[in-house]
């Protein structure tokens, strides 16, 4: 076949190339996407998508368990894992057919097949080539291991616990960052006995430390155990279950071993090194405007270093598509990207903690407020506690906002506009927030901070 040229070849298309592609789309711009497994990527497959299905089986779960204390008559009779499977099956399947609908309404040209960067313009995929006048870099992540521990039998990644036929009786989790600690909450809630191993001193060690040790208060409560502060050494397995050894020489006897180490950047043989593009471990290196060294190649979502998100690689093609059309969008800094942890309790946070504001503003121009979610109605009415923490610049703008307790994700928006928009909280203080919402949490620290506290003292 012969060469075929477009405005831009997306390689890759997961969250932050199928976004890409879309938004050049619209701007007028031709567009080839290449993608050798399913538009979506990770994200819609074997990530976002699936896993908060299953989370949502587990709070089903729970809340058929404690019914009676909300007046409902109702018995808990375990889990149908294929009815589970069946759900998830049929909302990615949905969703994909959707997307598949939508690339085709705008007109993108889609390639089935494994693309390879050949020159600064051009991707192969087999002995077709595809030309671009840029190249978007866009080919996600893989679950990683540690050096040693080789994945296979009952040592398995969160793709292998998507396809999991049964409920563990027992289970180790090595990670108790996001990937960790979500299916952590999905098994204990399906009834089986966790066991979370986690090198660094905190669960969910990226969030305000506040927040973590909520979070550790609240997974202790349920019964989920934790080692912190201790690296992994070992694991052997037999045909009935694993025996995991960390450093210190604690064991821990489980079914199986969740291997939830982070993910690294999908590089590996496609031709980026070869063509120039400058590297770090894996990851593409770029700029500030996601251009790497090579002129009119571009690089968005997992493969560059920083917060490996969907939403972030979302924005991120977006962003490019922009800025190949000339108009100039405004970058977004890591920091000021939400982030949802969507297990029992959720956690949410956008911005800078109180440490990290301490560290850049200094230690005596930084204000922070802890609002208790026991003094909000509706959290009161659902059964959750936790609290929402802002922390300001001193009459300055809001920096950080974090919060942990059930549903707290859906409060990130307002947060990331505040942190985002540099509002003070005297300019939110007077906004209205319905009633009764969680929602109130955060306009109760928002008025905290702006010196006139109602429902607190």
């Amino acid at each position: 076949m012969p060469e075929q040229n477009f405005d831009i070849v997306v390689l890759g298309a997961g969250s932050g190339g199928y976004a890409a592609a879309l938004r050049a789309s619209q701007l007028g711009l031709t567009v080839a996407l290449i993608e050798k497994g399913k538009v979506g990527g990770t994200c819609l497959h074997v990530g976002c998508i699936p896993t908060k299905a299953l989370l949502h089986s587990a709070e089903v779960a729970d809340v058929t368990r404690e019914a009676a204390k909300y007046g409902v008559s109702s018995t808990f009779g375990g889990i149908d894992i294929a009815a589970v499977t069946t759900y998830r099956e049929g909302i990615v399947s949905s969703k994909y057919k959707g997307l598949q609908g939508l690339i085709k309404a705008r007109g993108i040209t889609t390639i089935e097949g494994e693309g390879r960067l050949v020159s600064a313009n051009t991707v192969a995929v087999g002995d077709d080539t595809y030309i671009g006048k840029n190249v978007i870099l866009a080919t996600g992540s893989y679950s990683r291991s540690l050096p040693g521990l080789e994945i296979g039998g009952r040592v398995i990644t969160s793709e292998q616990a998507l396809e999991l036929d049964f409920v563990p009786k027992k289970v180790a989790v090595l990670g108790g960052g996001v990937i960790g600690v979500e299916f952590s909450s999905v098994w204990k809630s399906w009834g089986a006995d966790v066991q979370i191993i986690e090198a660094l001193p905190h669960l969910v060690p990226n969030e305000d430390e506040s927040i973590s040790k909520q979070f550790e208060r609240a997974f202790r409560k349920r019964g989920i155990n934790f080692s912190l502060g201790v690296r992994f050494q070992s694991v052997t397995q037999d045909e009935t279950g694993v025996v995991v050894t960390l450093e210190d020489g604690q064991t821990f006897e489980a079914e199986l071993l969740l291997v939830a180490v982070g993910r690294g950047p999908s590089t590996a043989n496609v031709g980026f090194e070869e063509v120039g593009v400058a590297m770090d471990r894996g990851f593409v290196l770029t700029n500030e405007r996601l251009a790497t060294n090579v002129p009119g190649v571009y690089a968005v979502g997992d493969i560059v270093p920083g917060l490996q998100l969907a939403h972030r690689g979302f924005q991120q093609g977006i962003f490019v598509a922009e800025e190949i059309a000339g108009l100039n969008p405004i970058v977004i800094e890591d920091s000021n990207i939400p982030k949802v942890t969507y297990s029992d309790p959720e956690v949410a946070s956008v911005g800078l903690s109180e440490v990290k504001a301490r560290e850049k503003y200094g230690e005596d121009s930084v204000s922070t407020y802890d609002y208790n979610l026991a003094g909000n109605g509706k959290s009161h009415i659902i059964g959750t506690s936790g609290s929402v923490k802002v922390v300001r610049v001193n009459d300055g703008p809001v920096v950080g906002v974090h919060m942990i307790g059930a549903r707290v994700g859906e409060l990130i928006g307002e947060a990331q506009l505040a942190v985002n928009w540099e509002a003070y909280p005297e300019d939110i203080a007077p906004l209205i927030h319905a009633h009764p919402t969680q929602n109130e949490a955060l306009g109760e620290a928002f008025l905290a901070l702006a010196g006139k506290p109602l429902h607190s003292l």
